[in-house]
């Protein structure tokens, strides 16, 4: 009878904690999907407000359209004066340059640290990682005054030289780390082959080197894709205008258009929202690797 009372309370006990790790689940779960749709929200919110008149949307802000419109896009797409297709080639032009230059200059510079000892191999590496510590913002009003003075202002080529240079100090870091956890075995092999300097970093080295590469063009790829700052203060003429410059174009001094302004930020999007669902798979396994190696 005593053990029959003492099973008893060992299945109430273990009944009871399934019970309190079911409620924690669903808890936690709930919570998951609060946070996700916060997230999502602010998406579903651009979408359907796009889809409203001015005086629509600002009579009510959050709620549905009763009638919706794909006015704003028309609008967009057809009138010359916005030229928001133009942001995009050059947002992409500038965007495509920039991250190969970071690539390559990453991996070139990432490599001679990690594998060449120099008399300046440390001085160069403790430079760029005081690279990484200076507020770039900082450092507006000088590069400002320097492309003024050299004429290096509102030219196709003007935001990829503080894009590449900014970049750099973080992509070094990510490579040189990288490249000192690959054996150095693969070398001496390459070289007992007779395989020269350079042919052994590009063709034996750099496929290596993939998933932290993809990882350092993930990064500067949204990062020069959204950059403001810079475009605001070196780009005048409007042929040159990148995206978030395109997009300051439905803000005025007393008044702002925020159904155009979103229909043109979805238009915007797709490119990067394209660029991620093709390199889905790579990005997620570039990152983790890249994580993980270094």
């Amino acid at each position: 009878m005593a053990k029959e009372m003492k099973m008893t309370k060992v299945e109430d006990k273990s009944a009871g904690t399934r019970a309190k790790k079911g409620v924690l689940t669903v808890v936690i779960n709930l919570l998951l999907w609060v946070f996700s749709l916060t997230c999502i929200f602010p998406l579903i919110w651009m979408l359907y407000s796009s889809l409203k008149e001015k005086r629509v949307f600002n009579a009510d802000i959050i709620g549905l359209p009763m009638e919706p419109t794909l006015a704003n896009y028309t609008k967009i797409l057809s009138n010359k004066d916005y030229r928001l297709m133009q942001s995009v080639a050059n947002s992409a032009r500038t965007t495509i340059l920039s991250v190969f230059l970071i690539v390559l200059i990453a991996f070139i510079v990432g490599y001679i640290l990690a594998r060449i000892n120099f008399v300046m191999n440390k001085p160069l590496y403790v430079m760029f990682l005081m690279g990484m510590l200076i507020p770039i913002h900082s450092l507006m009003v000088p590069i400002y005054i320097i492309f003024s003075r050299l004429g290096l202002s509102d030219h196709w080529y003007t935001l990829l030289l503080p894009y590449v240079s900014f970049a750099l100090p973080m992509s070094i870091f990510l490579v040189q780390g990288y490249v000192k956890g690959i054996p150095t075995e693969l070398e001496e092999a390459a070289a007992i082959d007779g395989s020269n300097f350079s042919k052994t970093m590009f063709g034996i080295i750099l496929p290596v080197c993939k998933p932290i590469l993809v990882t350092v063009a993930i990064i500067n790829v949204f990062s020069c894709w959204n950059e403001f700052s810079f475009a605001l203060i070196l780009i005048q003429k409007r042929a040159l205008y990148t995206v978030p410059l395109g997009l300051k174009q439905f803000t005025g001094q007393f008044t702002s258009d925020y159904p155009k302004m979103m229909a043109a930020m979805l238009i915007t999007m797709a490119p990067i929202v394209v660029f991620y669902f093709v390199f889905s798979k790579q990005i997620i396994k570039g990152m983790v690797a890249g994580a993980v190696k270094g």
